[in-house]
């Protein structure tokens, strides 16, 4: 299940995790946004117990699109021991997202 964060939660959630982090950046009115978002949803079953999966709305949220410098989205920031690990920017492939995130594990 993914969890969505913000700029109130984004430390605790991601930064202070145990686990590898993916965070996919986007937003409501975003068409390549709403594309993969059923493959995140997908890797966020899949790797349940292992990894975070979190969603974070850029509009609702500008202090963390600030923060990383998210400019276009969908961008996915994969996190590890509270550092930017790797990065996806645009619509890809499930299997190169999952890549990333087994690189991590």
């Amino acid at each position: 299940m993914e969890v969505a964060v913000n700029d109130t939660n984004f430390d605790e959630v991601v930064i202070n995790s145990d686990k590898p982090v993916l965070v996919d950046f986007w937003a409501e009115w975003c068409g390549p946004c709403r594309m993969i978002a059923p493959m995140v949803e997908e890797i966020a079953g899949e790797f349940s117990g292992k990894a975070v999966v979190a969603k974070c709305d850029v509009d609702s949220s500008p202090g963390v699109a600030g923060r990383f410098g998210i400019r276009n989205i969908p961008t996915i920031l994969f996190f590890k021991d509270g550092k930017v690990a790797d990065k996806q920017v645009g619509a890809v492939p499930k299997a190169n997202i999952v890549a990333k995130l087994n690189a991590l594990l």
